[in-house]
């Protein structure tokens, strides 16, 4: 026989030391879960904070379950022989005779009301996907919130990913007022003074952790790791150090299991957990950054020994274990992202080359097979890769592909910037970055990255012979330089090595970029001549791109030499090219000159049309640069019709426009005047007050509500919930009238939703008061009769 020994309330369940910072969203989202499905599985990477959230759950769930909640804790167990005794005692059984079974488990849990919080199954998968399986089908009344690296793959089981906390975004360095939201800074904060009394962030040390918080991922356990070395480093000195995460996050609670004491031990013990060739991905796979796709991973990771048929099922599996996360965005061309935490990354890169302190420790575990130069080979692959890209990318730029490609490199910005550091980092490979850097050709403008372009291409045409590929990086770094005010020695230099190679295009290219200098310098003249060539010299070597870019370019110039008909039809004729090839990015620009030949005209109500249709065009580019010349038409015309406000407001927009850029306006003096005409003019209009505040609400706008707002578009809503939409249900009311219609009684409905039998009673009558019915037959009726889809199942909770 086997007696219960009295339970209580939540057996197992511990008291937790430190306060429990934030998760309100996730704990929400799992008591929903919870009341929908019978097991959930809460998934994550070690150190993401899961066995907190399921305890911190459990404890809000003690009425639901009047057997209790009982926590069976894994993590020590290594012998799965064991795992139905562990159980058991978790349960409180105590063993009297037989040898325990599921079966004697089963028929103590048969009537029973109870949660099974069962932590740390990830290395027990296996037994515990069985054992969990006999038990909840034998056992109607109980229900299992489990903690794995690994989901457990039982039918019916629902899981759901725990992640990291957010970060701060590392381009921006956030005051302290900021970060005093930011949950990662709050556990940052509340842990560092537990151990440095008194310590706080501050003014002097908020942008310091910023920068940590985001390099440790917001994980929980690195953050208190973290927090554990302000006893003698600052923010500052442990962010230096950080390059060897692994060596400096350790220090952990001496109560803590062996595995959480150290950011090493934690990645560990997910390592040992993945099979041989797991393990390879995982360690070939960190070369990328930002993330990446199957056709990237089968490229650079595939092998002799790994074959590439196989990557897509090792993928899955390190999906399935919490080593990659499949990213939620950037999927607009249907193709699954797949990222890795930074520390995860770091750890595999260590494994990659069996380096001692970086990753694998002093011993130099590395991966099976690893070579001394692995890291390099990898790397190189993933350089080869990211080049192979944007080889496609420009030989199908000028056509339908544009946008989908520029999509695609936007994405992968991450992984082109690692490809240019190796590039630059690694000898005799120069020339393969100066080719990645300069292509497609207008990538880096239409990326709205000038700055980082020329950074680049500075640092790459420090070395390396007059070769194609210095030839080319010089005319885009010349590009970017006249763009941002500058560029005219570069221009000269590219121009005498296309002279020197005879290279056709580019002497074409050089002629354009002579013309744009002559334009902003005031010599217009000269500048529409030298268009005239630049575009003969693009028709003879059959280059439809630089056909069509130079005649658009040469329309501007025109009307502003009061050519307004020829400008008119050079505009025409470059949007019938780029029209003919479905390309996107020309024919916006075109459409931009046109609006200035309208505007010139007198017809503003053309003009304003024809840079609406522009932005609607660049809008799918994401291209700032473009976008902030035709916004400067809308404002310049919101000044004119009386509307300063408005005018203001696309001022500020404005602002952020062209400083994100890195553009200036005394690039483009045929701007610049108008620009500050509509300034003087709507300040002139507007109090300073008024102006100032519509100028700050257009800078602060997001570029989406940018555009939303300079298209005068209505600003998107959302519809109230149906099928109650006209009533004042709360939501818990809602799925009550909907276990109701669905002939559920109070017990039932309390058991469904997970909650005690007096507070179901208790919504139902505030349903039947709220809807002025007298009888659960009116309220089913009622539901039915104001359903929004037919065939929606009903008596399907959303949330506790």
């Amino acid at each position: 026989m086997r007696a219960a020994e009295p339970s209580g309330r939540a057996r197992g369940l511990p008291a937790e030391l430190t306060p429990f910072v934030g998760r309100r969203g996730e704990l929400a989202d799992v008591r929903g879960l919870l009341s929908a499905s019978r097991l959930v599985t809460l998934t994550g990477v070690g150190g993401v904070g899961k066995t907190r959230l399921a305890h911190q759950v459990a404890a809000t769930l003690t009425r639901a379950f009047r057997d209790g909640i009982h926590v069976v804790e894994l993590a020590g167990l290594r012998d799965p022989g064991l795992l139905v005794e562990t159980v058991a005692a978790a349960l409180g059984l105590r063993d009297q005779s037989a040898p325990l079974t599921l079966d004697v488990l089963a028929e103590h849990l048969g009537g029973r009301r109870v949660l099974l919080v069962v932590d740390n199954c990830e290395h027990l998968a296996t037994e515990c996907a069985t054992a969990l399986d006999a038990l909840l089908r034998a056992a109607p009344g109980l229900r299992a919130l489990a903690t794995s690296r690994h989901v457990l793959g039982i039918t019916g089981e629902q899981t759901y990913e725990v992640a990291p906390f957010p970060v701060p975004s590392p381009d921006h360095a956030p005051t302290a007022a900021e970060l005093s939201g930011c949950h990662s800074a709050i556990l940052f904060e509340q842990r560092a003074a537990a151990v440095l009394p008194g310590f706080r962030i501050d003014g002097d040390n908020a942008a310091a952790v910023g920068r940590l918080l985001h390099r440790l991922d917001g994980l929980p356990l690195a953050l208190e790791l973290a927090a554990a070395r302000m006893r003698t480093l600052t923010p500052g000195e442990l962010l230096d150090r950080l390059d060897d995460r692994f060596a400096v996050l350790t220090g952990g609670s001496r109560a803590a299991p062996p595995r959480q004491r150290t950011l090493r031990e934690l990645m560990d013990w997910s390592y040992d957990l993945c099979s041989p060739q797991e393990r390879t991905l995982w360690a070939r796979a960190s070369v990328f950054a930002g993330g990446f796709d199957l056709e990237a991973a089968e490229a650079v990771c595939s092998g002799a020994d790994l074959a590439r048929s196989a990557v897509a099922d090792l993928v899955h599996a390190l999906v399935e274990k919490s080593v990659l996360t499949r990213s939620p965005a950037g999927e607009e061309d249907g193709r699954a992202r797949y990222r890795m935490l930074e520390t995860v990354r770091e750890y595999g890169q260590g494994r990659l080359v069996g380096a001692g302190s970086r990753a694998g420790g002093p011993e130099g575990r590395a991966e099976p097979g690893a070579r001394p130069d692995a890291l390099a080979v990898h790397r190189r692959r993933h350089r080869d890769h990211c080049l192979d890209l944007v080889r496609r990318a420009q030989r199908e730029w000028f056509g339908p592909g544009q946008i989908p490609w520029l999509t695609r490199l936007r994405r992968d910005h991450a992984n082109l910037r690692a490809a240019l550091d190796f590039c630059l980092s690694t000898p005799g490979e120069q020339g393969a970055g100066r080719e990645l850097a300069s292509l497609p050709h207008h990538y880096w403008i239409s990326h709205g990255a000038l700055s980082e372009g020329r950074h680049w291409l500075a640092r790459l045409l420090d070395t390396g012979e007059d070769e194609p590929t210095r030839l080319a990086a010089l005319g885009t770094y010349a590009y970017l330089g006249v763009l941002q005010g500058a560029g005219a020695a570069a221009v000269e230099e590219y121009e005498a090595l296309a002279e020197r190679l005879q290279d056709a295009s580019a002497l074409a290219w050089a002629r354009h970029h002579r013309a744009l200098l002559a334009f902003f310098g005031g010599e217009p003249e000269r500048g529409t001549a030298l268009l005239a060539e630049a575009v003969a010299r693009h028709r003879a070597a059959g280059d439809l791109t630089g056909v069509a870019e130079c005649t658009f370019k040469r329309a501007i110039v025109e009307t502003l030499l009061g050519h307004t008909d020829l400008a008119l039809a050079l505009c025409r004729e470059s949007q019938e090219i780029t029209a003919a090839h479905g390309e996107s990015w020309t024919r916006a620009d075109a459409l931009f000159a046109e609006s200035l030949v309208r505007r010139q005209t007198g017809d503003r109500c053309r003009a304003d049309a024809l840079a609406r249709d522009a932005v609607r065009l660049l809008r799918p580019l994401g291209d700032r640069w473009g976008i902030a010349l035709c916004v400067e038409v809308l404002a310049w015309s919101a000044a004119d019709g009386a509307d300063p406000e408005r005018a203001a407001c696309l001022l500020g927009v404005l602002r952020t426009l062209w400083e994100s850029v890195g553009g200036t306006f005394f690039v483009a003096p045929f701007m610049r005047v108008s620009h500050d005409r509509c300034e003087r003019d709507t300040r002139a209009a507007l109090s300073p007050r008024d102006f100032d505040r519509a100028l700050r609400r257009g800078a602060a706008l997001s570029l989406a509500d940018a555009l939303t707002y300079v298209l005068e578009e209505p600003a998107p809503t959302t519809p109230p919930p149906e099928p109650y939409a006209r009533t004042s249900l709360t939501r818990r009311e809602r799925e009550v009238a909907d276990l109701v219609a669905a002939g559920l009684a109070n017990a039932e409905i309390a058991a469904t939703l997970v909650i005690a039998r007096r507070t179901a009673e208790t919504h139902v009558g505030r349903v039947l008061t709220k809807l002025g019915l007298t009888s659960r037959s009116q309220l089913a009726a009622w539901v039915h009769d104001n359903r929004d889809a037919p065939g929606k199942p009903v008596g399907v909770p959303e949330t506790l």
